[in-house]
């Protein structure tokens, strides 16, 4: 079996983590890592560097080590090549991850078999401009959103050539499930199960008390333009992108065509996950006869 990993080198604890994989893998699985990686990984046993493309192309899985925005950095690598990834969580919440240090004896798994892959929905992101037409794609979301200046912006958002609505806020926010606990649920969107495909709007701080979450189906094709001049508005794509977006461009949001593929080592459901992420490990059970 061959292992790429994929960590993150800003994330403090990532040598050490490194380290233990490879002490608990060695000789069992061939263990690669990028080439312009060497330099900070040069106790661990058994691990082989090359070229990252070359690497990618031939390897079984892609473990990345970091937080989810680590997680979705690979992602968007191995999802080009259809290579499942594994996260381990460095990070704070890690959605994505179904691995902490301290369960990292559960990697034998990926040995016998012993795993579920769990499909999540990409959304496609197309920005038409005077310039060209550029696509994106984004396992989180992508959020429309004013610049520097505290001023609000205007969208005419629209579906399938039919008018949704002419927003007045901060931002949107374009959600996938997987994308529901992360800035979405922030600006008051609403959990969803990563199983079910849909594309949630979330407006941020929006001018109006009805700027609620609207959730379209998996066929939808969302249309979004900006509704005036001299507005600073800019696209970012699963917090990587800031891209300009002027009067007459047009961005379309639909799902992507490719999906992205998460190693469950643990068994856990989304909702045991949400429970121990969002409440910390609440000790609150519902018990039997209680309302």
């Amino acid at each position: 079996m061959k292992l790429l990993l994929m960590p993150n080198l800003d994330k403090k604890n990532v040598v050490e983590c490194v380290e233990q994989v490879c002490k608990l893998l060695f000789n069992k699985a061939e263990l690669w890592m990028a080439e312009t990686k060497r330099k900070h990984f040069p106790h661990c046993q058994g691990l082989r560097f090359g070229k990252f493309d070359e690497l990618l192309s031939q390897c079984d899985f892609c473990i990345a080590i970091g937080g989810d925005g680590t997680i979705i950095h690979a992602a968007k690598h191995a999802v080009l090549q259809n290579k499942p990834v594994l996260g381990i969580n460095l990070g704070r919440l890690g959605f994505l991850a179904t691995l902490e240090m301290g369960e990292l004896e559960l990697l034998h798994k990926l040995l016998t078999g012993d795993y579920t892959v769990e499909e999540r929905m990409m959304l496609s992101i197309v920005h038409r401009s005077g310039k060209g037409t550029e696509t994106y794609h984004a396992l989180n979301d992508a959020v429309l959103s004013k610049g520097a200046l505290a001023r609000m912006i205007d969208l005419n958002i629209s579906c399938k050539g039919k008018g949704v609505g002419a927003y007045r806020a901060d931002g949107a926010i374009f959600s996938t499930p997987t994308g529901s606990t992360a800035y979405s649920l922030s600006a008051g969107g609403p959990v969803i199960d990563p199983t079910i495909d849909c594309i949630t709007l979330t407006p941020v701080a929006p001018h109006s008390p009805f700027g609620r979450t609207i959730i379209f189906n998996e066929q939808s094709v969302i249309s979004v333009q900006p509704a005036r001049p001299d507005q600073e508005i800019f696209l970012t794509v699963d917090g990587e992108q800031g891209i300009p977006i002027e009067l007459g461009d047009e961005v379309l949001i639909q799902k992507s065509k490719t999906s992205v593929k998460l190693i469950n080592l643990t068994g856990k459901l989304f909702y045991q996950v949400l429970n121990d992420k969002l409440l910390y490990g609440s000790e609150w059970q519902t018990k039997p006869g209680q309302i």
